[in-house]
């Protein structure tokens, strides 16, 4: 979660809006812009994944808005939602995980974009690396307020409340009063969970409203090369951060994890995600850096792909079955960021070449 946080003083310009001129469909916040030069490739992959995520979130505020419409029925006594419509209660929670581990990849493989383009990087805060208040200087910039009128002072990003809360990790946004033994097997398992339905309404309904602030910062972005440069040599280098949090996360640690997110979906399908947009944002700067050294674009690129590779191998063996032990996922992660820092020294070589200015990190 906090490999965004040297990102953050990358931050602090407010989201510009960029002049759309032209007719009268070209100015409405909803009308896509004509993909701009070189970078044409680039936005529309960005555009392709912030549509996709609105949708996504769009599934979960409106299951959440079923689940809390089950609530109010039981006059919010969750005891009794469960003995009476405890089925109907699992059916909804069951859909939320899966709009939830729907949602992940559609902003996993922008990332590189969305948290390496100062314009656009408050909205990775927001959205999926900000922390709750107990870190001043990597908490997210809002409350949540409930339909009962109770405020949750910076509670952590969009997708930890709803992965936490859907799948029942974190206690803080657990319905009180009943067990959420939602099969009536006597015991509660995994993925069992029953949140607290006027939190889990407002949340969902807060982090759709920010995918689509997304989408709309997006549609107004210019790419410039300077960005490009810029999210490779800051979103490349964060393999380590990546590889503890999979570490201290149930894929690993089993019932001993410490991690209260990643548990829909190991944090090895998110690296490769992240990996495979940012060999989207290569291909949009490779260009530019054949113009300092065509040999060193071709191992960079090779680099990259290597790097993409080597997660994939990982996320698929894991998936395949095996099991990782923390001593094996350290030694992995710091493999993975040696190579990580190469290819974001390689980037940042030659934007120095190119007289290309790199936000401070």
């Amino acid at each position: 979660m906090k490999a965004l946080a040297r990102s953050l003083a990358a931050v602090a310009a407010t989201i510009a809006l960029a002049a759309c001129g032209g007719d009268e469909a070209a100015q409405r916040e909803d009308a896509p812009q004509a993909p701009p030069g070189e970078y044409g490739a680039l936005k529309s992959y960005l555009l392709e994944h912030t549509a996709r995520l609105q949708a996504d979130t769009g599934r979960m505020r409106a299951d959440a808005e079923a689940y809390y419409g089950l609530a109010r029925e039981a006059n919010f006594d969750y005891g009794r939602l469960v003995r009476e419509r405890g089925d109907e209660v699992q059916a909804v929670v069951e859909r939320l995980q899966g709009n939830f581990r729907r949602a992940n990849p559609s902003y996993e493989e922008m990332e590189g974009v969305v948290a390496g383009v100062p314009e656009l990087a408050d909205y990775d805060v927001i959205l999926d690396a900000g922390g709750d208040s107990s870190d001043p200087e990597t908490a997210v910039p809002f409350n949540v307020r409930t339909p009962a009128g109770k405020t949750y002072r910076q509670p952590g990003n969009f997708f930890f409340l709803i992965e936490s809360s859907t799948f029942g990790t974190e206690p803080r946004f657990a319905a009180k009063g009943a067990q959420p033994d939602l099969d009536g097997n006597g015991r509660t398992e995994f993925g069992e969970a029953l949140p607290d339905a006027d939190f889990l309404v407002a949340a969902a309904r807060d982090f759709e409203r920010n995918a689509r602030e997304l989408d709309g910062a997006a549609r107004r972005w210019t790419p410039k090369r300077e960005d490009v440069f810029n999210a490779l040599v800051v979103m490349t280098p964060t393999m380590s951060e990546y590889f503890e949090a999979w570490k201290n996360s149930r894929f690993v640690a089993g019932d001993k994890a410490t991690e209260k997110a990643f548990v829909a979906t190991s944090r090895l399908s998110d690296i490769a995600d992240i990996l495979s947009g940012l060999e989207v944002v290569y291909a949009s700067a490779r260009p530019e850096m054949e113009k300092a050294s065509r040999a060193q674009a071709d191992q960079t690129g090779r680099s990259l792909e290597e790097l993409n590779a080597f997660a994939a191998r990982l996320r698929d063996a894991e998936a395949g079955g095996r099991r990782f032990t923390p001593a094996q996922a350290e030694s992995l992660g710091t493999d993975a960021q040696e190579q990580a820092e190469g290819i974001a020294g390689q980037v940042s070589q030659a934007a120095g070449k190119l007289g290309i200015k790199l936000e401070e990190s």
